[in-house]
């Protein structure tokens, strides 16, 4: 909601035309729908890293229907193949609770408490094939406290993520200027 909600207070500028989720629990899709943003969640859910194809077409469809500026993806945790991100023109951002390359994929705020770093923080990228392997985009960083808890570390991080993906977005916003 922080990205619907930067964009109506003029942080962001532009609309957010559709939330897309892939999972139909996503508490994300109430608060936009209450925000008056359209939805979709995307069929069939299936486990595992990438969206099944008939999804990620389905995904290829509102893209094209949308013709957005900008896809920024939030809690998003599938990887897109190349096929579809060769027909997409639009960036597609992802935000990364961690100083990437360090500690890419799921969870990587319990892979930091338990590697021991003495700090981690927040990344928004480019999205590409890989896990979390596209540009950076901006970054941030915060000390991981004594005793921190993987959950304690989440709860820290997520002000940080929206404050950094506001950031991103007027970054590659004003490279289009």
């Amino acid at each position: 909601m922080n990205l619907i909600q930067a964009t109506r207070d003029g942080r962001i500028e532009g609309t957010v035309v559709r939330l897309v989720s892939d999972r139909p629990e996503a508490s994300a899709l109430d608060s936009a729908r209450q925000l008056g943003v359209p939805t979709e969640v995307l069929e069939p859910v299936r486990p595992g890293a990438r969206l099944a194809r008939e999804a990620e077409e389905r995904l290829l469809e509102i893209v094209i229907e949308d013709a957005p500026d900008l896809i920024a993806l939030c809690g998003f945790m599938r990887l897109l193949r190349k096929s579809f991100l060769d027909r997409v023109s639009a960036p597609i951002l992802n935000v990364h609770p961690s100083l990437l390359p360090a500690f890419p994929g799921l969870e990587p705020q319990r892979q930091a408490v338990e590697s021991g770093a003495g700090t981690t923080g927040v990344t928004v990228h480019r999205v590409d094939a890989g896990m979390d392997t596209g540009p950076i985009v901006v970054q941030a960083s915060t000390p991981i406290l004594p005793g921190e808890t993987a959950e304690g570390l989440a709860d820290r991080l997520l002000p940080i993520e929206h404050r950094l993906y506001v950031e991103a977005i007027q970054r590659i916003q004003r490279e289009k200027t």
